[in-house]
């Protein structure tokens, strides 16, 4: 008989992402995952929204993972809308009210709760859609052109 083994954290966090992903994508969302945010932090998803707003998707793989991370709450100043994403297991009732929530079950999503609205300021929201672009383009460009990118990179380092 063989044994079915439980998924490791981070096979379980990098399942939950791409679900959450492909629940930004197939709403019509352009998800951009690990985006460097101005303020030091990364959020785990952040989505250009259909309207010109903006989603973070901050991924939760347990409990733990969530009841030792305390940094959430900075990423609501670089978003419209504020969402977590857990798997089936994940104790919901840890999650704060605030705060939207979509499961993961394989490889798709589920919208549990909207998250509330809280628009971004006109300067800050044009700021961030430029990091946004610039974050996209320089990724893409490093798909089609690896060696060409890792150049630039070099060149940037040097001047």
């Amino acid at each position: 008989m063989s044994e079915t083994l439980a998924p490791s954290t981070p096979e379980r966090t990098l399942s939950v992402c791409r679900a959450a992903a492909r629940f930004c994508a197939q709403r019509g969302w352009a998800p951009l995952r690990e985006m460097p945010l101005p303020n030091g932090r990364r959020a785990d998803i952040l989505a250009l929204l259909p309207d010109g707003g903006f989603a973070v998707v901050e991924v939760k793989s347990c409990a733990r993972d969530f009841l030792s991370d305390g940094k959430w709450p900075e990423y609501r100043a670089f978003c419209d809308r504020l969402y977590f994403a857990v798997d089936l297991d994940f104790p919901e009732a840890l999650l704060p009210p605030e705060v939207g929530v979509m499961v993961a079950n394989g490889p798709d999503a589920s919208l549990i709760r909207e998250a509330p609205a809280h628009p971004l300021a006109p300067a800050r929201r044009r700021a961030l859609l430029h990091r946004y672009a610039m974050v996209a383009a320089g990724r893409l460009a490093a798909i089609q052109d690896p060696a060409g990118q890792s150049e630039i990179r070099s060149a940037l380092r040097v001047e």
